[in-house]
Parts: structure tokens; sequence; C-alpha cells
């Protein structure tokens, strides 16, 4: 019997790794970890996670927007920087009357994205002026002064227009220093934005840190009725 048993314990020894051979292959073996591909370890992975995540929030979250002109003033001031609420109208919800946006003007106003205040949205009637030289949607004239530039009228510029469905009728609160719908209604799309052209709500102005605030929706137009009600 210990003849027999003795090739089975010859097997067992050359089954054995040679001393060394473990570490050899361990010392050699492929990185099993992001952390050690990348210079830097952990730091570097970190930034990188960082950097992702900052590129989806701009992508669909938030993005910021810097004010280049003088169009919406005094609310908003050239270099004025805003958060634009890009899910503001994602998931059913459209621009109400009131609502700050931006959007990409290309084709309508020119190659560039711009910030105006929506003052009619589809099927409403807008007109200017009424005899106190307010402007007028669905019959009902909207006093403005709350936002408006100090010294400036509704409109210096007579219009009278229907706002196609899907589409918005904007305008800049310093109306003498704001080219918006009112100087594009001989323009391709008759001065009006098409709602999926808009990028999203501004909501914030968050730098210079002085004019910290939150843009809320303007309650002037909340008086006006609905387009299936509108007259005169």
């Amino acid at each position: 019997m210990d003849t027999e048993a003795q090739p089975t314990t010859e097997r067992d020894r050359s089954s054995r790794p040679a001393p060394g051979a473990a570490e050899g292959r361990s010392r050699f073996a492929l990185p099993t970890r992001i952390t050690d591909w990348l210079p830097g370890g952990r730091i570097s992975l970190t930034l990188l996670i960082c950097l992702v995540f900052l590129l989806l929030l701009n992508a669909f979250v938030v993005q910021p927007f810097q004010i280049p002109s003088g169009s919406m003033e005094n609310g908003l001031r050239i270099g004025d920087r805003v958060l634009v609420n890009k899910l503001a109208y994602r998931f059913g919800a459209e621009p109400r009357r009131g609502d700050v946006v931006v959007f990409d003007g290309t084709g309508y106003f020119g190659n560039s994205d711009y910030i105006k205040r929506v003052v009619g949205v589809g099927g409403d009637h807008v007109v200017c002026c009424d005899k106190e030289g307010r402007i007028r949607v669905n019959g009902r004239s909207v006093d403005e002064s709350t936002f408006l530039y100090p010294g400036d009228s509704p409109s210096a510029v007579d219009f009278d227009v229907r706002v196609p469905d899907g589409t918005l009728f904007v305008l800049g609160d310093h109306r003498s220093s704001s080219s918006d719908s009112r100087d594009h209604l001989g323009s391709p799309g008759g001065g009006m934005i098409p709602v999926t052209d808009v990028i999203g709500r501004a909501d914030w102005i968050v730098w210079p840190y002085a004019h910290l605030t939150r843009l809320a929706r303007s309650s002037a137009y909340a008086r006006v009725p609905g387009a299936e009600g509108a007259h005169g």
C-alpha cells in the first residue's frame, strides 16, 4: 500500500507552485482598478467624476448664462450671470406669460442665444397699445410698471398680432433698448419664438453676489384670460 500511495505524493509535490512563482504573476498582472490606470490615482478619479457630473448638469439640468446687453434692465444688468433651469419645460409644462426665458434665436433673431420675457403664448392676441399706452393681451390691459425700465413706455411701436400655437411673443424689459418680437414681425417666423427653441427659464441671478436673487414669474399677467376667452 505504501508503494501505491507514493505516486500520489509525488503528484502533490509537482502540483505545488515553485517558490516565488505566485509573486511573479502578481507582480506583472494587469491593474484591476481604475485608480491603477490613472496618474494621480484617487485624486484624478475624483476630479474626473466631478467633471463628468458638471457636464451632465450643464447639458440637462441647469446652465449658466451671461447677460450680454441692457435689453432686460433694470432687472438683469450687463454682465449678470443667471442660472437657466433646463428642466422647467421638459415634463409637460410650457412657458407662461411673465416667465423670463433663454432661447436659441438662430433663424429668427440671429445666430445667438437671447433672454426675454414672455408676453404672449400660443393663441394669444397681443396688441399695442390701449388708450393709456399699455399692452393688451386677449383684451385685457397689462400693467408692466413693476419691471419696465424707468422712463420707458410699453412700446413705441404699434402692433397687433395673433401668436400661433407652439410659439411665443417675447419682449425685453428695457423696451427702448431691446430687439425683440416687435422688431422681427416681418422676419421668418413673424417674430415668434418656437417653444422647442426655448433652452430654459431663468430662475436665479447668481453673480455678482450683490445681485443674488430669485427671478419669480411676474404677476402682471395673472388676470389675462386664456386665448379662448379673448375679446376686443
